[in-house]
């Protein structure tokens, strides 16, 4: 597989999160196509909406990883768009392809489409944390070219409580990894 480039990134956060449907993720012997996507700009739901030292990464880069903790507890993996202008596409959902054992032992299940179903589910099961906050995209957190995707479907976002009337989230339809149907 042909690793993405960060200036692959530099594109509005809606081309890019339709786009990364069918890229893989990898890290340590662990990988998963991404299945479910929503994008973010300069919304009210958005971290990018009042810029904070937690979210200037939106800002000022694109082609990085910004990971943050919501609820105290789970960890969510971004990428970094919108060269110039505040953008971010959140990874909400993989369909596991290696280290499948290693996943289902970080997470504590034998159900593989339960695995990465969830943002929060993804991080645990890839083993992604803090520390992979702010780094490029072809770190030891590698984004990889796998497939083109046809069967995309677009919804509002969710799990949000402002701006969930925007289309902004893409998943492959009849994916049985995707987080919500």
């Amino acid at each position: 597989m042909r690793t993405v480039s960060p200036s692959w990134c530099s594109r509005d956060a809606l081309i890019v999160a339709r786009e990364l449907l069918g890229k893989v993720i990898s890290i340590k012997g662990c990988s998963g196509m991404i299945v479910e996507t929503e994008a973010y700009k300069r919304d009210p739901a958005s971290h990018g909406y009042k810029i904070t030292p937690r979210s200037e990464i939106m800002l000022r880069t694109h082609g990085r990883w910004y990971v943050y903790v919501i609820y105290g507890m789970y960890h969510c993996l971004n990428i970094t768009t919108n060269k110039g202008d505040v953008g971010a596409v959140l990874i909400r959902a993989i369909e596991p392809l290696k280290g499948v054992e290693i996943m289902k032992q970080r997470r504590n299940t034998d159900a593989v489409h339960n695995i990465g179903s969830g943002p929060g589910k993804l991080c645990t099961a890839l083993g992604i944390n803090k520390t992979h906050n702010d780094t490029c995209i072809t770190s030891d957190l590698t984004l990889h070219h796998y497939k083109k995707i046809a069967n995309v479907v677009t919804s509002t976002r969710i799990g949000i409580s402002e701006g969930k009337e925007l289309p902004w989230r893409f998943y492959v339809r009849d994916n049985p990894h995707v987080s919500k149907k």
